[in-house]
């Protein structure tokens, strides 16, 4: 199967153009934000990481802004930093840039201050955009595709409608030589077991146990069991009472594929197929996270709601129950609670989503994307992580 996507030069493709505005430090906020206000399309990339971080964390942040900065769905970047932060923007340029994409680098110390620093951020950024809006999308093969699987706000039904829909989704994809990434591995707690018993050798299943345990063990390494705050409040509304039961549900949007490998959070993928990254349970750090490790689009399965959405890439809502789906039409992509409904089967929901997947690559809108939904938020050290 083929979608229409943007060729980039380093053999990736991309389903979106980008021209990312993208802070290294907390201080160059403000400087993004003019630039990107001045700048018509332009994605603003802003947080509160960048200095002050121990180097296991500094290096993990440090691999995300790269990683973001290098995804297929960015066209062209601009790095802008402070100059003095732990996070080194030139760094960070230097290796977007490595990916053959346009990249400019500033640092508003070297630049004089904001409003220089915003003047030639805005200069570079005109100039990039003009050469964006010259590429044409061309024909290319599925299987050039990461799909990012993610849920939030999950219920009940989660588990019994939207999660294992993705769940087929994913192996069409996987069938036709495509990667989906499993994630959240704070929600694999209970499930490891019968994911390792699908892993293609003994190292990868030996991965997948090590990262649940680390998981706990983070936890406990801060004196909390993560079971007193997963499920969250809203899970334990919506039905769910333990996370193991929790995690079972979300095991089923990696689908019945064979798991291929585990990678650390924001690292890309080195094999095709179902992959497991090791990330937070946290939705939009975990997505951030496999967004930074390549995927061109997200499936986002929900039960309460949620409008959660990327900055790069276009997110897909796939809500559980018809009742969320009528509260928060608005947010909302695919209805698999016509699943519980009777209308519909697993099967009929899963390909629904595949096709849709193939339209949003070709560029339809998203809800999300309309709505101008796209959160950003690095995985940080913390005593729930």
């Amino acid at each position: 199967m083929k979608f229409m996507g943007y060729t980039r030069s380093n053999g990736t493709v991309g389903v979106r153009n980008h021209l990312l505005i993208l802070s290294t430090v907390a201080c160059a906020n403000n400087p993004v934000r003019n630039i990107a206000q001045q700048l018509t399309g332009a994605v603003p990339i802003t947080h509160q990481n960048g200095c002050g971080h121990l180097p296991r964390e500094a290096e993990r942040v440090h691999r995300t802004l790269v990683g973001y900065g290098s995804n297929p769905n960015v066209g062209a970047c601009i790095v802008v930093g402070l100059g003095c932060e732990v996070i080194q923007t030139k760094k960070v340029a230097e290796e977007i840039a490595q990916t053959g994409k346009s990249v400019a680098c500033i640092l508003i110390q070297e630049s004089g201050g904001t409003i220089n620093a915003t003047a030639e951020g805005v200069r570079i950024g005109r100039e990039m955009l003009s050469e964006l809006s010259k590429q044409q999308r061309e024909e290319h093969d599925i299987s050039d595709l990461i799909l990012a699987l993610e849920c939030g706000g999950s219920d009940a039904a989660s588990g019994i409608t939207a999660n294992p829909a993705i769940g087929v989704a994913s192996d069409l994809l996987v069938k036709q030589g495509g990667t989906s990434v499993l994630s959240e591995t704070q929600e694999l707690i209970g499930a490891e077991n019968l994911l390792a018993e699908r892993a293609v050798n003994k190292k990868v299943a030996e991965d997948i146990i090590n990262i649940v345990k680390r998981a706990e063990q983070s936890s406990l390494n801060f004196g909390v069991d993560i079971r007193s705050t997963n499920p969250g409040p809203g899970n334990k509304e919506g039905g769910i009472t333990t996370l193991e039961e929790k995690s079972i549900g979300a095991a089923h949007k990696g689908g019945n594929a064979v798991i291929q490998e585990v990678v650390e959070y924001a690292v890309k993928p080195s094999k095709k197929g179902l992959i497991i990254m090791d990330t937070p349970g946290t939705d939009v750090d975990s997505v951030t996270g496999i967004l930074a490790g390549g995927a061109q689009v997200c499936v986002f399965s929900t039960g309460r709601g949620t409008p959660v959405g990327a900055p790069i890439a276009p997110v897909i809502k796939i809500v559980s129950n018809t009742q969320t789906y009528h509260s928060m039409k608005e947010n909302i992509d695919i209805n698999a609670g016509k699943i519980i409904d009777g209308f519909c089967t697993v099967q009929d929901i899963g390909k629904e989503i595949f096709n849709e997947i193939i339209e949003v690559c070709n560029g339809k809108m998203t809800k999300a994307e309309q709505l101008g939904c796209g959160e950003f938020a690095i995985y940080r050290d913390s005593p729930t992580q």
